[in-house]
């Protein structure tokens, strides 16, 4: 070998070397994604896309930690919520499975969307979208209204007290009347059990009215993500790599 060809080869080396680790880095990354998915998806009550962090995956797979994750959806369901568009970012996932949990992670946020449109479609899944025609939002007054069988009006008011939503009702009346008071429980009821129930053990730190909907923002800390449902042995896709 003369000298002229050492060097040569040794770039070629060099290069053979990073292209392997590049490839190994992206396949891995994207198993490490699936099984995140496999994990989370039941919290979030829909297909989620993830996106990892800064650290590479690589490394992850010795130490089992992420540095952090982000999760979005388009049609999350929170309890009985339908059409929720959320995006969440977690710090610090220790991906280490155990008997009682697929991983722990430290901190986490969360912006959630909740279109009128998306509110409907709560109250028609729980039988009451027959009588509501219409919902709409106030971002001045921070109000929601719903037209109830044509002639009536129910405006309520949702705020974020004590890491809970709550939803008063400002008016509802018939041409005047008062709503029969079941009618009125039963709509509140369904937008407050829409407004209760979170993943990864967060909860609301604000929430705003908006011109389309709802703007509501989480947060949580400490959290363990529990088996997956109903087959707690079950390994998602890709998690058989951190075994």
């Amino acid at each position: 070998m003369t000298r002229s060809k050492a060097p040569m080869i040794a770039v070629l080396v060099v290069l053979v070397l990073v292209a392997a680790l590049l490839s190994g880095e992206l396949f891995f990354r994207q198993q490490i994604k699936s099984c995140l998915a496999g994990q989370l998806q039941s919290e979030i009550g829909s297909q989620v896309e993830i996106g990892l962090g800064w650290k590479p995956i690589l490394i992850s797979l010795v130490d089992k930690q992420v540095s952090s994750v982000t999760l979005d959806s388009d049609d999350a369901r929170f309890g009985p919520a339908e059409g929720m568009v959320v995006h969440a970012e977690v710090e610090d996932v220790n991906l280490e499975r155990t008997a009682d949990s697929n991983g722990t992670i430290g901190s986490s946020s969360a912006d959630i969307d909740w279109s009128t449109s998306g509110i409907a479609s709560t109250l028609q899944s729980q039988g009451i979208g027959a009588l509501v025609s219409g919902v709409t939002s106030d971002a001045g007054a921070g109000t929601l209204s719903f037209a109830v069988g044509g002639l009536a009006q129910l405006t309520v008011k949702p705020t974020v007290t004590g890491g809970k939503v709550d939803v008063q009702t400002v008016d509802a009346s018939i041409l005047g009347l008062g709503i029969p008071t079941d009618l009125v429980d039963s709509i509140v009821s369904v937008l407050s059990d829409s407004l209760q129930q979170y993943p990864l053990g967060m909860t609301p730190s604000s929430l705003t009215v908006t011109d389309t909907g709802i703007a509501l923002s989480l947060e949580g800390g400490q959290y363990s993500i529990p088996p997956t449902a109903d087959q707690p042995t079950e390994v998602p896709e890709g998690c058989e790599l951190l075994a």
